[in-house]
């Protein structure tokens, strides 16, 4: 702490004493309920929630029944799990009911609070939607607390992977919905993917309550949500390039940005490429994806590693998450890197690729009029979770005070030392029958040390991403006596560790990071693992000289100084000037991290409010009973863009009637009326008039309810869908190369911003006229099938009249 802001606090108190002292009158209000509340039958306290909804409908707010209906889900807790909530865990639920984070150290009952603010907000029939990282969570606690839910009247739905549209409807359609981030973001997107009103499941979004809210929203946010499909282009060129670029050298024909995971050709690797293909120009016209997927090849070779950050798993490149340790299912790089990876690793190499839909979580999560969170680490991120998120940060403190004992970092010059250092004193501890977990930063790692406990003899576990089905059974068995767990440092994340008996007298559980992580949450995190709920425990990271954190941040002057001293490489340092130096290392990764999260979401939200729009636009078109509107919208807008606005006897009308002519042509096949136009008072209102009297001709081949569902809206949302799937691409490209306009003294943002815009405008433009070529032409049959009155229309949109 600063002398400044100790003087502050000095003089203006403790900035948390003074929040949680704003909770403590409601928090006296529940607990003088509670006796009242208890004397309920079960019939009487599961019909409060009748009572609740009545009086919300008469005008009251959450905010005047809070106090109550606290009371009566800590009381019914009570009966159907036997959990009583805390003081502090009411106070975590009117945290999250204001919108706000609730930071809560691991063991507090994150779950059981989430309870509290779930059901006040969903007594407005809105819907909440609780949000986990994983499947098994969101499956445990729709499961676990939603027999508190449904005790009190109120329906549970579950979302998870490979459900039914109908299912997932269902879910939805809940009080309250458990589900995971993805899937959440996922769906989302596939509605905006539906070609008819029934095909939508996500049909609202309120209040989300976000578990573990810093690995959503800040971890993720750098890795935007993609539904995409695939694109026929050969993947034969993916295997001859990553042979070639199997020669080139680092530094002699490319160079490396490993920070920015950036890589870039040398003029000699330049000519060696040529050479090698037999080409006399690699950046030929028409020849331009041989050096993108060069450069691809030469990152997936040198840039990303196997077992750290993917995996080989059935002949199959699976991702690991950096963060977790997860493998992400379904998940692919994108821009061909994912096939430039399974070329070298000699694996089946898929299609590439192309957008139908993507969101990044920062912009999905904004839509929610209503948001909250909660996690054990947030305070780091505070100021990004304000500026992008506007959502506050609480800490709330815990039911019993923490016990554990977070030691000085350990450093050592060589990694191996370190990892022999770390082994001793595993075995020290399980010789003592203290449980030890240790938290590492890679798959790598965790088998690196597994194969030296397993030359010591000592029984352990690994887990890791190749075992992540089995990750929840593991880490709950973690704390027992004798116990070692080797995990990355996210695993297992929202799965308690409970201490086994007399393990509390042998020091509670050892953590040991292997290694520092770039962001000081996910150290905090694996070492909140130990001390839960006040039990003792012990933390400690060893560090070594050759950790990349360690090399990208000073491990030179440390090494100097160690040699100086003449110290031998298996003594280490331990100082906390040293720890303090590591975290500020932190503090600037975790800075320029924060910068990247932030330029994309800047030029994110350029596409975000296309995105809106266009979203907006398919919503109504799905549900609009008559497209009479719209159609009418895209002929006068095509007009407007058609015809000179000039006076008809200028002679620059005269200049454009030849183009005017031949363009409205092509989109209305009416040559009359083309011709004629031109002779009438108000030409565009008279063509307009004629062109929708023209339209009603065309729907008068079918009833008119079925012309707009069979053909019309089907016309209009794929016309839309493939445009603005273009559109996607063309934005994409326009990114990858907008930097460049900064050698320019301009603004690459703004830039983006106004070519982006002008790209949204003809996409729009190409839209209406290809809908309207379509509408006028589209060739209408009806077959009838056997059996008396049976009506089958059956419209070949491909065929033109």
């Amino acid at each position: 702490m600063s002398f400044l802001t100790s003087v502050l606090s000095f003089v203006l108190g403790d900035p948390l004493t003074r929040t949680l002292k704003t909770y403590r009158p409601l928090v006296d209000r529940i607990n003088a309920l509670e006796p009242a509340i208890a004397t309920l039958t079960d019939e009487e306290l599961q019909h409060k929630t009748i009572d609740f909804k009545a009086q919300l409908a008469q005008g009251q707010s959450l905010d005047a029944i809070l106090p109550e209906a606290f009371a009566v889900v800590r009381d019914a807790s009570k009966r159907v799990l036997g959990l009583r909530h805390f003081d502090v865990q009411l106070i975590g639920g009117m945290v999250l009911h204001q919108g706000k984070i609730a930071e809560m150290k691991t063991g507090e009952g994150k779950t059981l609070v989430s309870t509290l603010a779930t059901y006040l907000n969903a007594l407005e029939g809105k819907g909440v939607y609780v949000v986990t990282v994983n499947d098994y969570l969101a499956r445990r606690d729709s499961e676990w607390m939603g027999q508190l839910f449904r005790f009190l009247g109120l329906s549970v739905g579950l979302i998870q992977a490979d459900m039914s549209p109908a299912t997932r409807r269902m879910a939805y359609d809940a009080d309250v919905t458990y589900g995971t981030n993805n899937e959440f973001g996922f769906d989302y997107l596939r509605d905006h993917l539906a070609l008819s009103a029934d095909e939508l499941t996500q049909t609202r979004r309120h209040f989300a309550v976000v578990d573990e809210v810093d690995s959503i929203l800040i971890d993720e946010a750098r890795t935007p949500l993609i539904i995409s499909g695939a694109i026929s282009q050969s993947t034969d060129q993916y295997r001859v390039l990553a042979d070639v670029t199997q020669s080139l050298l680092d530094g002699e024909h490319f160079t490396l940005d490993r920070k920015t995971r950036h890589a870039s050709l040398t003029e000699l690797g330049i000519s060696a490429v040529e050479s090698a293909l037999g080409i006399p120009h690699l950046y030929a016209p028409g020849k331009m994806d041989i050096p993108h997927i060069v450069l691809q090849c030469i990152k997936a070779r040198h840039l990303y590693a196997r077992d750290t950050d993917y995996v080989v798993k059935d002949g199959e490149v699976m991702i690991v998450d950096e963060f977790t340790g997860r493998l992400m299912e379904g998940r692919r790089y994108s821009d061909g890197l994912h096939q430039a990876i399974e070329a070298i690793e000699q694996v089946p190499i898929r299609e590439e690729s192309q957008t139908l839909a993507s969101i990044t979580f920062q912009n999905y999560f904004r839509l929610f009029p209503k948001l909250a969170g909660m996690t054990g680490t947030a305070l780091t991120e505070a100021s990004e979770f304000s500026t992008i998120y506007r959502l506050d940060v609480v800490p709330i403190p815990t039911h019993h005070p923490v016990q554990r004992q977070d030691q000085p970092d350990l450093v050592f010059k060589t990694r191996q030392e370190k990892y022999k250092a770390i082994v001793n004193e595993v075995v020290a501890a399980h010789d003592a029958g203290q449980p030890v977990l240790v938290g590492t930063i890679s798959i790598q790692q965790s088998e690196a040390l597994s194969a030296l406990l397993t030359q010591r003899k000592v029984p352990h576990q690994v887990l890791n991403a190749k075992f992540h089905d089995i990750e929840a059974d593991i880490i709950a068995q973690a704390g027992q006596s004798h116990a070692v767990t080797i995990a990355t440092n996210m695993a297992g994340r929202g799965t308690d560790i409970k201490l086994g008996e007399g393990v509390r007298e042998r020091g509670g559980l050892l953590v040991i990071g292997s290694e520092r992580h770039e962001s000081r949450r996910i150290d905090h995190q694996l070492r909140g693992r130990s001390g839960r709920q006040g039990d003792p425990g012990r933390s400690r990271f060893f560090v070594s000289l050759e950790d990349d954190l360690m090399r990208l941040f000073g491990s030179e002057r440390i090494a100097n100084v160690m040699t100086r001293l003449g110290m031998p490489d298996d003594t280490p340092i331990e100082h906390g000037l040293v720890t303090r130096s590591i975290e500020r290392a932190q503090v600037k990764v975790e800075r320029y991290h924060f910068g990247i999260r932030k330029q994309i979401l800047q030029y994110d939200d350029v596409l975000n409010r296309q995105r809106e729009a266009i979203y907006q636009r398919r919503d109504r078109l799905l549900t609009a009973p008559s497209l009479d509107e719209d159609v009418a919208d895209m002929i006068r807008s095509v007009l407007t863009d058609t015809l000179p606005a000039d006076d008809p006897q200028s002679p620059a009308f005269l200049s454009r009637w030849d183009e005017a002519i031949t363009t409205l042509g092509v989109m209305f096949p009416f040559p009359d009326l083309i011709t004629t136009w031109r002779q009438a008072p108000q030409p565009l209102e008279s063509l307009h008039h004629d062109l929708m009297q023209a339209y009603q001709t065309q729907k008068s081949k079918l009833p008119p309810q079925v012309f707009d569902d069979l053909a019309a809206r089907r016309v209009i949302l794929s016309t839309l869908d493939r445009q603005w799937i273009d559109h996607l691409h063309h934005m994409e490209s326009l990114r990858e190369g907008i930097g460049l306009r900064a050698l320019g003294q301009k603004d690459p943002l703004i830039e983006y911003k106004i070519e982006g815009f002008s790209y949204y405008q003809e996409m729009l433009k190409a839209c209406h006229a290809e809908t309207l070529q379509v509408l006028f032409r589209i060739d209408i049959t009806i077959e009838q099938p056997k059996g008396p009155d049976v009506f089958n229309p059956f419209i070949d949109v491909s065929r033109l009249s």
